[in-house]
């Protein structure tokens, strides 16, 4: 299999050590990584016809490359987009190229802010989807599920199965995750005794999530796939919207994911972070808090007024230290449950969802897709009203059973 070409449009890397973490993340995939190849009068041309007054010769740079790739100029087969989350400029230009590119190409593009603490690791899965969006577009692009097939999604929080037969979901099993692999075996038991089916008829098996590798090492599977394309296949599918644009939102246990879909293809696409009080377990620490079971904040928070409790912090700790002053000072759990929501979907907001073209439909999924008062937030948020489809929290099961059945043999 030829490696996968991935163009890098950057400024900053080099200095702050982090160019070596990109290479390496790269070479995980098996995908090599290039500098455009432009000459000195396509940066002057393409920083003209770009109609951005930027200072810094890296970007201009990057600009004129972005052109040559749109152009046809330069042969790629995904672009990867990096600067320093510092520079506001940089911040500027990394959104309009992604954009651009986005717009004008087919190229799956995925922007990413770095600090000199980024590493491989933290880059890995971006990088995966985007050999896997170049290598697997044919797969990517199946719209049913056939045969009898299993998914599980070994997640930070959450294990989830799900078995499907004929495009239909017939069983499911979800645990919180304890063990990796003891989690994944009692979860696949749960959605096998609900489908009536043994483990020896399921004819194909596909795994993802943070424990993708270990599980599916340990069950012979024949798809391990990184969440990002597994959870835009598994959410267009669930809300039925495999044909034209969409955006999807899952805001995970330790990370969030915002992606834009077209026809059931991932284009662009987010994934990480500042600090887990943009996280559903942010929402855990607040439910414990307010002494409330997890499935009862949202339904508390619909009751609430956000704006009665001042939440200014990205930092789950500071976070939580003002939900806690504010119980002190006579705020309603209603409130406190309302203001939680709103933290988290402002967050995700101001720190991802600029990074992507939001268009409608807008599906929320995962677990913290279930908690109502969260929903709601985002959809005042965006203006929209957003789309919670049914079996939502087992998003990366159900796309990685589906895009199972296309290594079905015979």
């Amino acid at each position: 299999m030829s490696k996968v070409r991935i163009a890098q449009l950057s400024c900053g890397p080099e200095y702050s050590g982090v160019q070596k973490e990109i290479e390496e993340a790269a070479r995980a995939v098996d995908a090599e990584l290039f500098y455009p190849d432009i000459r000195l009068e396509d940066i002057r041309s393409g920083f003209d016809s770009f109609g951005l007054d930027v200072r810094s010769p890296d970007l201009r740079l990057s600009i004129a490359r972005a052109r040559a790739l749109v152009e046809g100029k330069i042969e790629a087969d995904a672009v990867f987009i990096a600067t320093c989350f510092r520079c506001a400029e940089a911040a500027i230009v990394r959104n309009e190229l992604r954009r651009y590119i986005a717009e004008n190409s087919k190229l799956p593009v995925v922007s990413y802010s770095f600090t000199e603490r980024t590493t491989a690791g933290t880059l890995l899965t971006r990088m995966e989807a985007l050999t896997t969006i170049a290598r697997r577009r044919a797969l990517l692009a199946r719209e049913i599920q056939e045969g009898l097939t299993l998914g599980i999604d070994s997640g930070s929080s959450t294990t989830k199965a799900v078995v499907m037969r004929d495009n239909q979901i017939i069983g499911t099993g979800w645990l919180p995750t304890t063990g990796v692999l003891a989690s994944a075996e009692s979860a696949i038991e749960l959605a096998l005794q609900q489908a009536g089916v043994k483990r020896s008829e399921i004819q194909a098996v596909g795994t993802t999530g943070y424990g993708r590798f270990l599980v599916g090492e340990k069950i012979k599977a024949d798809l391990i796939q990184e969440e990002l394309t597994v959870n835009s296949k598994g959410a267009v599918y669930l809300a039925d919207t495999q044909h034209g644009p969409s955006t999807v939102i899952d805001i995970g246990g330790m990370d969030n994911k915002a992606i834009s879909v077209q026809d059931g293809i991932p284009g662009t696409f987010t994934m990480g972070g500042i600090c887990a009080g943009a996280s559903g377990r942010f929402l855990e620490m607040t439910a414990k808090r307010l002494g409330v079971d997890i499935t009862e904040l949202g339904p508390l928070a619909l009751k609430g007024m956000a704006k009665k409790v001042p939440m200014n912090s990205y930092c789950i700790v500071f976070g939580t230290q003002s939900l806690v002053n504010a119980l002190a000072a006579g705020s309603t759990p209603e409130d406190v449950a309302a203001a939680a929501c709103h933290s988290v979907a402002e967050q995700v907001f101001e720190q991802q969802l600029q990074e992507i073209d939001i268009k409608t439909p807008v599906i929320m999924v995962g677990g913290t897709s279930l908690i109502e008062g969260l929903v709601k937030a985002m959809g005042d948020l965006l203006q929209v009203e957003i789309v919670v489809p049914h079996h939502s929290q087992y998003i990366g099961a159900v796309g990685s059973a589906l895009l199972a059945s296309g290594f079905i043999k015979g």
